[in-house]
């Protein structure tokens, strides 16, 4: 017997089962194929971060049904743990696609760190196609980012999205790749949002929850779906009831128009691609060190003072807080404007290397680190974008440079194909773990992933030459 359901949900969930690969527009599938590239470097690169090679001798000590593989380490594990391993090595290094775009309107978000690895580790245990996974990754990722543009986004209530948003995206990639009903579609995500959480506080501390909550979402995702396969009930409105998602996430859902218009034509997606290793707020400041730096002959030795401005919104979060290092120094380091400003100025450049512990601990960056002070910039680019630098050297002279915007930033700046493509082999290259010509293979699949009839051609790559 059918169940009757209504409003905002039962149209996702009906968008979910019966949306087609062939009214995705051009411009979203090469989307998807590149954010695809971009964390599968991203899980080639993050093998070795911190705290990972623990979490997966766990995870193969609890064992279970030889579903999907671990990326990397190989041996295969229940789905819903392989997801959640697969994600967490795909965020070590803060390094893959993110900000939500809708409507013209970015959003912070961490949403591809979690969908490209649920749908990789997924279609490895079904063994879809590439369309396939094409589009159960859109619709993951779609769902996602219209919840963030619905009731907006911001920081002050302490919700990391990667834990609520994502969560939500997982469910709906992991109801379509395991053939859930509509009605299955809505048990589910009313079932995920029992498991919804995340706190920011987990990157003020310099914690590993900022990239375990990457993963927890894609496994609560599998899980949801899961239960909701075999029968399992979830509450009707996972979105919109009394106690739905906007009512305990967000304080209500300003814009409810956005979740549902164009539904299954236009496919929202994360558009920002990094080119450093760092917490994006982070990236203004980076540039203008590299602009300062590409400028002008520095001898670091002779800087008395150091002068950064950026803006509000920036100054009051987490990257801006005291250098020091704590239990994970790739962590603190990430997520700390001062310590990626003073690498830049000593090396003269931003890499993966420059956020292993050794390179962290040198001497020669907290003696920089030590003579930045960090103030407001009174007119920044936009409330979140701008940076500017000020060296005032021994000799007196002042040596400055700014930048409104960073690389990667979608229509101002955006990445381009070329540089992702090198990004994917400086991971490789950060890695050590797969050869060149495996590294080729993968990036040919990629590039034509929408002919692959087994994405496990693809995800077979996936694992360590050693």
């Amino acid at each position: 017997m059918s169940i009757e359901y209504g409003g905002y949900t039962d149209k996702i969930a009906d968008n979910i089962v019966n949306a087609n690969f062939e009214d995705i527009e051009k411009d979203a599938l090469e989307n998807a194929k590149l954010r695809i590239l971009d964390v599968t470097g991203c899980i080639i690169g993050g093998m070795n971060g911190f705290g990972n090679r623990h979490l997966i001798t766990k995870l193969k000590d609890w064992g279970g049904k030889q579903e999907s593989s671990i990326f990397m380490y190989g041996g295969k594990i229940p789905a819903q743990q392989a997801a959640m391993a697969n994600c967490v090595i795909a965020r070590s290094y803060d390094f893959e696609s993110i900000r939500a775009r809708v409507n013209g309107q970015n959003l912070p978000s961490h949403i591809s760190g979690t969908t490209v690895p649920t749908a990789l580790t997924l279609a490895d245990a079904v063994r879809c196609s590439g369309k396939e996974l094409i589009i159960a990754l859109l619709l993951g990722d779609d769902f996602s980012c219209r919840l963030l543009a619905a009731s907006g986004f911001d920081f002050v209530g302490g919700w990391d999205g990667v834990g609520t948003v994502n969560a939500f995206g997982a469910t709906a990639i992991a109801a379509r790749l395991l053939g859930l009903t509509k009605d299955q579609t809505v048990n589910a995500l009313g079932i995920v949002l029992n498991k919804l959480a995340g706190s920011f506080q987990g990157i003020y501390d310099g914690a590993s929850t900022f990239k375990l909550l990457q993963g927890f979402s894609a496994q609560n995702g599998v899980v949801a779906a899961e239960y909701a396969k075999i029968g399992l009930t979830g509450v009707s409105d996972a979105l919109m009831s009394k106690f739905g998602y906007f009512a305990l996430y967000t304080g209500g859902c300003s814009s409810p128009s956005i979740l549902i218009e164009n539904l299954g034509k236009v496919f929202h997606t994360e558009q920002t691609f990094k080119l450093y290793p760092c917490c994006r707020s982070t990236h203004d400041s980076v540039e203008a060190a590299l602009k300062l730096i590409g400028e002008n002959d520095v001898d670091v030795d002779q800087i008395s003072k150091i002068t950064l401005r950026v803006p509000a919104s920036v100054l009051n979060m987490f990257v801006s807080q005291p250098w020091g290092i704590r239990t994970a120094p790739q962590i603190d380091a990430a997520f700390n404007v001062r310590y990626c400003v003073a690498n830049v100025l000593l090396r003269k450049g931003i890499l993966l290397e420059h956020f292993l512990e050794d390179t962290i601990r040198e001497e020669a960056i907290s003696k920089i680190v030590d003579k930045i002070s960090l103030i407001e910039l009174e007119k920044p680019f936009a409330p979140d974008l701008g940076a500017s630098l000020s060296l005032e050297m021994d000799n007196g002279r002042i040596i400055t440079a700014e930048a409104d915007y960073p690389k990667g930033e979608p229509e101002l700046y955006p990445a381009a194909k070329n540089e992702l493509i090198e990004k994917f082999y400086c991971n490789v290259a950060f890695s050590k773990a797969i050869d060149t010509r495996k590294a080729d293979r993968i990036l040919d699949l990629i590039e034509r992933f929408e002919e692959i009839e087994d994405v496990g051609e693809l995800t077979g790559l996936l694992i360590c030459d050693n």
